[in-house]
């Protein structure tokens, strides 16, 4: 058995997040298409005699050291599927940014899942850590994939797309995170005021076909995200940063996920350079990436 485990883990940008109507559940159904990008976090899992937690990089302060931490939730849930009371030391190097709406909190959980996996010589199948990853949230999943892939059912269930190429993103990053429950809340109340019936979430053809095609100018137009109005109502600034994004030339401009951080497509790596430079004017950071890239992988 080694004495540590190291697994870097991708944030992810959601190219469609079409949101059906509110189920029996609380949840909604859900077309998540998920696009994991080179921002990554790092977990190492080393031996202990107990369970503990750290956290390490620029945005540590903000991060739960308590068992709200998906990281270690899902070390224990991956030690309830073994039936043995195992001990670890997570650390977390965080570079995801932190309640972005881009999944670090999920990835943290995923790469926790694969690093405590390799630490107990458990030597599950990833179809096995998928099944805890969907008990422990619905980004979880993916993390462990990667790739490009549409979530279905609470997001949960994945299909990979076929993609040709690598698409080029810049994210503006904001200075305070968003609630997700707040922004699916505000999602429903807009819906509700409007009387809008939201209908069944479908995959976009337009979006699948630009990505099998590798046509950033495609996929541009076809970045669709259902949460948008009501991430903006909640922080009317993203407005803004949309509209200076798109002033700049970028192809497509969303909020991630529930938000707050908003991406935008560019043309090329170039292109993302100069769209960064232009985007600090305005934002409080912006971070450049690129995807698909793989998952959860032991480095």
């Amino acid at each position: 058995m080694t004495s540590s485990v190291t697994v870097r883990v991708p944030a992810k940008v959601n190219l469609q997040l079409s949101v059906g109507p509110l189920r029996d559940d609380g949840y909604h159904d859900l077309v998540n298409v998920f696009h994991a990008v080179s921002l990554f976090d790092e977990v190492t899992a080393a031996e202990s005699d107990r369970l503990s937690i750290r956290v390490v990089g620029d945005p540590a302060g903000q991060v739960p050291l308590d068992e709200s931490n998906l990281a270690i939730r899902a070390a224990r849930a991956l030690a309830a599927r073994a039936g043995r009371s195992y001990g670890a030391e997570l650390v977390i190097r965080k570079s995801i940014p932190v309640a972005g709406g881009m999944a670090g909190g999920s990835a943290d959980a995923a790469a926790a899942l694969v690093a405590c996996d390799r630490l107990w010589g458990l030597g599950l199948s990833r179809e096995d850590l998928s099944d805890i990853a969907a008990d422990l949230g619905s980004d979880v999943p993916f993390a462990l994939l990667g790739g490009t892939a549409v979530g279905t059912g609470r997001g949960e269930m994945l299909t990979p797309l076929p993609v040709s190429g690598t698409f080029h993103w810049v994210f503006a990053l904001a200075d305070a995170g968003l609630s997700t429950p707040a922004v699916y809340r505000e999602c429903d109340r807009l819906r509700e005021a409007a009387g809008e019936r939201a209908g069944w979430p479908a995959l976009s053809e337009p979006l699948a076909h630009a990505l099998r095609d590798g046509d950033p100018k495609s996929l541009g137009r076809a970045l669709v995200n259902d949460l948008q109005p009501a991430s903006i109502m909640l922080r009317r600034s993203l407005a803004r940063t949309l509209d200076e994004g798109r002033e700049q030339g970028a192809l497509g401009a969303l909020v991630s996920g529930s938000g707050p951080t908003c991406a935008f497509l560019a043309e090329s790596a170039e292109h993302a350079l100069d769209l960064s430079v232009s985007l600090r004017r305005v934002c409080h950071q912006v971070v450049s990436a690129y995807g698909p890239v793989p998952g959860a992988v032991v480095v």
